[in-house]
């Protein structure tokens, strides 16, 4: 039976924009379905009721996502104060805060506790396995959910702007940066308990997830127009397989070096390795992208290769 793939070439990263309403995952099966291809994942999850950055991984970029699971997010998120929630977003059970809703400058004066190396515990509704049980699921059964504290990191957190039109709810926009693992959920429900009056989060737009900005991204009716025709129209929109790994160092080999990477074998590149790194992009003559590699002495053995006996061309 012939594999599920466009061919050679047919590899990358497509940033989406992802609209409020479908999951991450109904995001990744239109994506398959469009490209006409099995191997499609995503680089980090975004509730249903969120928008912004979904890098999608299509063909061999796929075997690059690990490289992407501890990025750095961006998000722009909307706090509404007054109440909290039972999921800590707008789709829980509201309850009014006890202590009246603050006004701006005593969240901007909270706002400094919260960042940094902080500690959090994750919303009782996430997808956190208990006993291999989805944590969510247990919630939504009437359990008692009980997560552990998390360590995460919160490197920026800054009030955009304030909105205290209705004085008993107002809602600030907080542009926020932090490390892989952070529940913007949790930090909206820490930041009203701090304050005594309840706080949820509103809205959610992931602004950046790594190297992966919006200006990358792309609507996903633009993906579906861009398919219309076939899955090739896909192509123009894919940035390639190793973008963002600027990180690791660039070495580049012969074509014996790169016949030796595709076989699997190590290689004593005759360029050198330039410095000490935990991975190396390998590229070949004509700029191809070979294999991402691990230092083993003075000898690079192959981690993830990118391409065919023969194929010495970049994926694009």
């Amino acid at each position: 039976m012939a594999r599920a793939s466009l061919g050679p070439g047919f590899d990358g990263i497509l940033v989406v924009a992802k609209p409020p309403g479908p999951t991450s995952h109904d995001v990744v099966a239109l994506v398959r379905r469009l490209a006409a291809t099995k191997r499609v994942g995503h680089g980090g999850t975004l509730d249903p009721f969120a928008t912004g950055v979904l890098p999608v991984f299509l063909g061999k970029a796929t075997r690059v996502v690990e490289f992407h699971m501890g990025d750095r997010k961006g998000y722009r998120a909307t706090v509404c104060f007054g109440a909290s929630s039972t999921t800590d977003d707008l789709e829980g059970e509201l309850t009014p805060g006890e202590a009246p809703a603050p006004d701006r400058a005593a969240v901007e004066a909270a706002l400094p506790a919260m960042t940094g190396t902080i500690h959090q515990r994750p919303p009782a509704y996430s997808a956190i396995k208990l006993d291999g049980r989805r944590a969510y699921a247990i919630a939504r059964a009437g359990g008692t959910v009980e997560l552990a504290e998390r360590e995460v990191t919160i490197h920026r957190l800054d009030l955009l702007s304030w909105d205290d039109s209705e004085p008993e709810r107002p809602v600030a926009i907080l542009d926020v940066e932090c490390s892989a693992g952070t529940y913007i959920r949790a930090l909206a429900r820490d930041l009203g308990a701090d304050l005594g009056s309840g706080a949820y989060l509103g809205a959610l737009s992931r602004t950046a997830s790594g190297p992966f900005t919006l200006d990358d991204a792309v609507a996903l009716d633009a993906v579906r127009q861009a398919a219309a025709d076939g899955p090739e129209g896909l192509k123009p929109l894919l940035l390639p397989v190793d973008t963002g790994l600027d990180s690791f160092p660039e070495v580049r080999l012969t074509e014996v070096e790169v016949a030796a990477i595709v076989r699997g074998q190590f290689v004593r590149p005759e360029a050198g390795i330039p410095m000490s790194a935990e991975r190396y992009r390998l590229v070949g003559p004509g700029d191809a992208l070979v294999a991402i590699a691990a230092a083993q002495g003075d000898r690079l053995a192959p981690d993830k290769v990118f391409v065919d006996t023969g194929t010495l061309t970049r994926p694009d």
